[in-house]
C-alpha cells in the first residue's frame, strides 16, 4: 500500500508538471496578437490540472489509511497467501428473486423515460415494492410470509 501511494504522489507531480507544460506550450504556439491569458487553451489545461488534484486526493487519502492501519497488507507482502486478502464479503441469498424484480422495474422506469412518463410512474411504485422486499426479506426469518 506504500508503494501506491508513493506511485499516486509521483503522478500528481508528472500530471502537475505536465498541466505547466501544457499551459506554456499553448501560450507559445498561439501565434494571434492577444493578451496571454486569450492564448491559453484552457479546456486542457483545467483537464490536466484537475486530473493532478484527483491524484494528490487518491494518494493522500491512501497515506491516511496506510497510516491508521498500521501494517502492511496481504499484497505488499511476498510470503502472503491469496486466502490472507479474502475477506468475509457479507450475506448473500442465492435463492432471493427481489434483485431480478427490482432490475425489471429499474427497466420499467428507463422505459418509460423514453416511452411516456406514465410508464415511469408504474416503474417507481415497483421499484420501491422490490426495494422494500428486498430489504425486509429476511426480517421475519427465512422463507417467512
Amino acid at each position: 500500500m506504500g508503494t501506491n501511494v508513493r506511485l499516486f504522489w509521483i503522478l500528481a507531480g508528472f500530471f502537475l508538471f505536465a498541466a505547466a507544460l501544457y499551459t506554456g506550450w499553448s501560450i507559445l504556439a498561439n501565434h494571434q496578437d492577444v493578451e496571454w491569458f486569450n492564448k491559453i487553451e484552457w479546456v486542457g489545461s483545467i483537464a490536466i490540472l484537475l486530473s493532478g488534484a484527483l491524484a494528490i486526493l487518491i494518494a493522500f487519502y491512501l497515506g491516511l489509511v496506510v497510516r491508521s492501519q498500521g501494517g502492511e497488507l496481504p499484497e505488499d507482502r511476498l510470503d502472503a497467501d491469496i486466502d490472507d486478502g479474502d475477506a468475509e464479503q457479507g450475506h448473500f441469498s442465492p435463492w432471493s428473486w427481489w434483485p431480478i424484480v427490482l432490475a425489471f422495474s429499474a427497466a420499467i422506469v428507463v422505459l418509460g423515460l423514453a416511452i411516456g412518463p406514465w410508464l415511469s410512474f408504474i416503474g417507481v411504485g415497483l421499484l420501491l415494492v422490490a426495494i422494500v422486499g428486498w430489504v425486509y426479506e429476511y426480517y421475519r426469518g427465512y422463507f417467512a410470509r
